[in-house]
């Protein structure tokens, strides 16, 4: 039996499990649906056992973070209730969800600031460190990207902006370095984040969550 399961292609099974995952991911999310949030739990540690065997360590580092901010997403999503100053309030005898909202302008700011710092960082350690072709753009879809996920998290409204400025830039990036098939799936991504953004607007000014 051992034997079987050691003899089984546990990378192309993840990488097909990962994918299907990924597609209850964009469902949830189009939907604003918490159970994304385990889709985003499983999604990164199916990535990070992938990545180390195949060494791509910067790649396996991002997925703990993703795994971090799925947790903390679950959390705020089911738990936290947004009050009328803006501020998040923990109460776990509410039942209320954390509801659909646009992003408050300082937090904007310091969003805004931190994606630039983290573009800059990135930028850096590729083009001073690796032999990546692409610094400016891998940083910059990476950088927004971290950025992203914290606002989903928060259940900003403005997080599919920022998801369609990735999936755009991802496209020219992957068609450049030939991954066609890849360039085809984040056109795809780009225009569910565009209905996405749309359906979500519709839903918090329905007072829906």
């Amino acid at each position: 039996m051992i034997t079987f399961l050691a003899s089984l292609p546990w990378s192309t099974i993840l990488e097909i499990l990962g994918f299907t995952i990924g597609l209850l991911y964009l469902w949830w999310e189009y939907h604003a649906d918490s159970r994304l949030w385990f889709a985003s739990i499983v999604m990164p540690t199916i990535s990070m056992w992938i990545y180390l065997h195949k060494g791509l360590y910067a790649d396996f580092a991002i997925n703990i973070y993703y795994f971090i901010i799925a947790v903390y997403g679950y959390l705020a999503w089911t738990r936290a209730v947004h009050n009328a100053a803006g501020s998040d309030v923990d109460k776990k005898s509410d039942k209320e969800k954390l509801p659909i909202t646009c992003i408050p302008v300082r937090r904007a700011a310091a969003a805004s600031a931190v994606f630039i710092v983290l573009w800059g960082v990135f930028y850096c350690g590729l083009r001073y460190l690796t032999d990546s072709t692409v610094p400016l753009a891998d940083a910059f879809t990476t950088a927004l990207s971290i950025v992203a996920m914290w606002m989903l998290a928060r259940k900003y409204l403005e997080q599919w902006l920022a998801w369609i400025a990735v999936d755009a830039v991802c496209i020219g990036l992957y068609a450049y370095k030939g991954i066609y098939l890849y360039a085809v799936l984040y056109a795809v991504y780009t225009v569910i984040a565009v209905i996405g953004y749309r359906n979500w607007r519709k839903m918090m000014s329905e007072g829906r969550v």
